[in-house]
């Protein structure tokens, strides 16, 4: 990672849910990995016990199951580590709205308090930086195609951290070129 993200401590997050509303759906699974300096420093994977049964068509979608999740913690205790994980760091997501809004949501259901971060959205980052030429679409499966992450997304939370912390990884890179040639030009002209 370069840049002035280089000196931060940075968390991408991912989540799972029942459905695809904060306020008609619920957590799954969150998984996030810490970076400083752009190197892994940790990682946190937690499924959650949801308050009502997972609809077939995201188990479909995510392999997750009512039985995987029968014995995992509420919401409550799992947001409460994720937010200890997190604590004092920029939050990175692909299609941010969507991750920090269950997140914040299920932080008041559960009466805590959503912390204020700055938040990071490779989704929008890819848009300012790729155009159709480069990628057909900004998915997560796309954009981990064209950087060659290490970590394919798969729809389960952890997974999918990884492979958007490479991601980012690589839209980093790119305004770092970016800037570096900027400089050439400029340099040239004068």
């Amino acid at each position: 990672m370069t840049g002035p993200l280089a000196t931060l401590d940075v968390v991408v997050v991912d989540v799972e849910t029942t459905g695809w509303l904060a306020d008609h759906a619920a957590i799954t699974e969150i998984g996030a990995v810490r970076l400083s300096g752009g190197q892994v420093t940790g990682e946190f994977s937690s499924l959650i016990r949801p308050y009502c049964p997972i609809p077939p068509e995201i188990t479909a979608l995510t392999g997750i199951t009512d039985e995987m999740v029968s014995r995992a913690p509420r919401a409550g205790p799992a947001l409460r580590a994720f937010l200890a994980f997190a604590r004092g760091c920029v939050l990175v997501a692909h299609n941010a709205p969507f991750d920090v809004g269950f997140l914040a949501a299920a932080c008041t259901a559960a009466g805590i308090g959503w912390p204020a971060a700055a938040v990071i959205d490779t989704a929008v980052l890819s848009r300012l930086l790729l155009g159709p030429d480069d990628v057909p679409d900004c998915k997560l499966a796309t954009l981990a195609g064209y950087f060659g992450t290490r970590a394919a997304p798969c729809h389960r939370a952890l997974a999918d951290a990884k492979a958007t912390a490479e991601v980012l990884a690589g839209l980093l890179e790119l305004v770092a070129a970016r800037r570096a040639g900027a400089r050439r030009l400029i340099g040239a002209g004068g």
